[in-house]
């Protein structure tokens, strides 16, 4: 029997050595399985392997700049433009006579090229975007007309925004500024639309970054993020308590961003973009480069105006909406928005006559920004107004509300406080209406 116990125990022993060794291998096989999973997860969620077009370019730019700058190199190598053989030359080198050319290594270059060297091939681009907001009315904004050749003047004044005649308040805080200010404010946004030395208008460079001129860079709501943000146009702020922005910032990672342009539907967006809205090719909706092809109301101005074309603009607009939301969504949005503009107008109308009195018995001086009142009276439209606009069409609750509408009827009663104290130290009686009267004061 002790035998026939040693020989069962050792059989055990060797019976729980395999099955350990069988339940080890599998382990180790599940968990290579594991790693090869992740893996091609990982390389399927990076795309496809990038390819640079310059790896083996004997260039003679190439060349040197690999050395002086190789990251700019490194960039165009991977962009589309490097693929289908456009060289350096092809963008920067000039004729010695060229307006802006600088001399380089024997021939002679623009350090930046030009809106005329991108029209070479993109002639309808450069089309839509001169007829656009963000041409000259950019530049126009901080600048005024003044210095603008005839050819200039009248492009600018073809223009919805240039025919219209959009208050120029923001000049004079250019000046007050000073250049020292501005070359890092205003105008780092604003001189998208500044005419070049050429007689060109504008720096495509300032949405499509160089050099690798990327379209997933392009269209990321990010890019327009570095003009379109704070208190007097905060469509960057709105965007993100939007619900398209929240898809965006929750989803946009698995979103199709180098899809073919004039392709794009809801299986590449699920959700609006800055991009998708105004710019891109959408459903049934072509893709353009004049960012007000689609809006119905100057939203900018003090007291907003319909476009001259707003009723086509508005079938443009709401073609990108119906590819998401039903007519119903879509039209009774665009009523309550209207209705929602009106009020916000009629508020800035209150403002202008609250003050109007100063005005009438020569109280207010002709200096700009030279007291209290002059900036609350802009504030009232520049900052809140807009904003109370912008955040109603984006959809953005708060910035619609406490830093839009809140804002404009805080400032209301201030200027009307301000305006009587003036009236008053002049010996006048207070001529400022009195504001409508409502039983709910519920917030």
């Amino acid at each position: 029997m002790a035998e026939e116990s040693k020989r069962r125990f050792a059989w055990l022993t060797a019976a729980r050595v395999l099955v350990l060794g069988l339940v080890g291998v599998i382990l180790v096989l599940g968990l290579v399985l594991i790693i090869i999973a992740v893996g091609e997860s990982d390389e399927a969620a990076e795309g496809p392997e990038r390819v640079n077009a310059l790896a083996d370019s004997d260039n003679r730019c190439v060349v040197c700049h690999r050395r002086s700058t190789p990251g700019i190199v490194q960039q165009y190598g991977y962009s589309t433009m490097a693929a289908a053989n456009v060289k350096c030359e092809d963008c920067h080198e000039v004729k010695a006579d060229y307006p802006g050319a600088v001399e380089h290594e024997g021939t002679y270059v623009l350090r930046s090229p030009t809106t005329a060297m991108c029209e070479t091939c993109h002639k309808q681009e450069v089309k839509e975007f001169y007829a656009s907001r963000h041409s000259l009315p950019a530049y126009v904004a901080y600048n005024g007309t003044a210095g603008l050749s005839e050819d200039l003047l009248a492009q600018y004044q073809a223009i919805p925004e240039g025919s219209f005649a959009p208050d120029k308040s923001r000049n004079a805080l250019h000046a007050l500024e000073g250049e020292a200010i501005t070359h890092f404010a205003c105008e780092t946004c604003h001189n998208i639309g500044k005419p070049a030395a050429d007689g060109s208008v504008g720096q495509c460079q300032k949405c499509h970054l160089r050099h690798e001129f990327s379209l997933e860079q392009a269209r990321k709501p990010e890019t327009c993020n570095a003009c379109h943000i704070g208190p007097d146009h905060p469509q960057w702020e709105i965007y993100q308590e939007s619900p398209h922005g929240i898809a965006y910032m929750t989803m946009g990672h698995n979103w199709n961003w180098e899809a073919e342009p004039g392709t794009l539907s809801v299986e590449d967006f699920p959700a609006a973009t800055c991009a998708i809205c105004h710019m891109s090719g959408f459903g049934n909706t072509g893709t353009t480069h004049d960012v007000g092809e689609r809006l119905t109301w100057y939203l900018f101005a003090p007291i907003s105006e319909r476009r001259p074309a707003w009723e086509s603009n508005k079938v443009r607009m709401q073609a990108v909406c119906l590819e998401c939301h039903n007519d119903n969504f879509v039209n009774d949005f665009y009523t309550a928005a209207d209705a929602a503009t009106e009020a916000v107008n009629a508020w800035v109308q209150e403002s202008n006559e609250i003050i109007q009195p100063l005005k009438d018995n020569g109280l207010l001086t002709d200096a700009p920004f030279d007291e209290p009142i002059d900036f609350v009276y802009f504030e009232l439209w520049h900052h809140w107004g807009r904003t109370a606009k912008f955040g109603v069409w984006m959809q953005g609750p708060d910035y619609t509300q406490w830093h839009g509408a809140y804002e404009v009827l805080a400032d209301l009663a201030e200027l009307r406080e301000m305006v009587a104290e003036k009236l008053a130290q002049a010996g006048l009686s207070s001529e400022a209406p009195e504001p409508e009267t409502t039983t709910d004061t519920g917030g």
